[in-house]
């Protein structure tokens, strides 16, 4: 399941690049109750979101040519050159070189081989979100891809990652976990295109994360008061829990859910 206990390919941190943070700190402080805090003068406008006193995420403003608003999913490493060096051997490319970030840590932006971006975190200060695995903070990440046999080779290449089977109503179901972690290590999805957000009008695979909710459909009506739109309606799927995909006011996507993917 996803901990804070993080170990190398689980991920450790997320964070949302928006055209406006102040209005995506109202956004999510209505909609999950986070406080946004500036990271501080030198942080280059970066800063976090709080539940509780705790951080489960990153934000910035990005501007237009440095990228659309969306989410990024960090993923630990205890060698992010080494990881990203990985990542173009087996057909990715490195957006984003690995660079110190102050005493915190060390951080780089990948993509996978069909373009899907990804984040790499090599923890030193900081070790990575503070709460994991409950309402209001990250649950699950999941990967929308055209060929989850290609994807599966790409992420073992590069962050060791182990897949298996998992047996839904609806299917199976391509779950994550670093390598040696077994069941209890599983943090995540891959998915085919036709099942995700990974739709006509961007046409790229994408990393989905998932925000835990204690009631789906109250957190989706709130979203639409506060300017969001909603992806998927709220939806239950048997043995996961409820579901629904959202989209910030500004672009970024995400998905929230109430259950856990593990239960089968």
């Amino acid at each position: 399941m996803l901990t804070t206990r993080f170990v190398d390919g689980a991920p450790s941190w997320i964070d949302v690049g928006t055209s406006d943070i102040e209005g995506a700190a109202s956004f999510y402080g209505g909609l999950f109750g986070w406080a946004f805090r500036s990271a501080g003068p030198d942080a280059d406008g970066y800063g976090f979101f709080e539940l509780a006193g705790r951080i489960v995420a990153g934000g910035m403003r990005v501007t237009p040519g440095r990228g659309s608003p969306a989410w990024t999913v960090y993923f630990q490493s205890s060698d992010a050159d080494a990881t990203a060096r990985a990542a173009a051997h087996a057909g990715g490319s490195v957006p984003m070189p690995a660079v110190d970030v102050g005493e915190q840590g060390r951080a780089a932006v990948l993509a996978d081989h069909t373009g899907a971006p990804f984040g790499i975190w090599q923890p030193a200060g900081r070790k990575g979100i503070e709460a994991a695995g409950e309402a209001g903070a990250l649950c699950w990440v999941e990967l929308h891809t055209p060929d989850i046999a290609r994807a599966a080779a790409f992420y073992r290449s590069a962050l060791g990652w182990e897949t298996s089977a998992v047996h839904f109503p609806g299917g199976p179901y391509t779950s994550l976990n670093p390598a040696g972690t077994g069941e209890e290590g599983m943090f995540g999805g891959m998915v085919p295109p036709d099942d995700g957000p990974v739709e006509a009008e961007t046409g790229r695979p994408s990393w989905l994360p998932y925000i835990g909710v204690e009631d789906t459909d109250a957190v989706v009506a709130r979203a639409v008061e506060l300017g969001g739109t909603v992806r998927m309606p709220a939806t239950s799927v048997a043995g996961v829990g409820r579901l629904a995909r959202l989209e910030d006011p500004y672009g970024a996507r995400f998905a929230v859910l109430r259950g856990d993917p593990r239960q089968t």
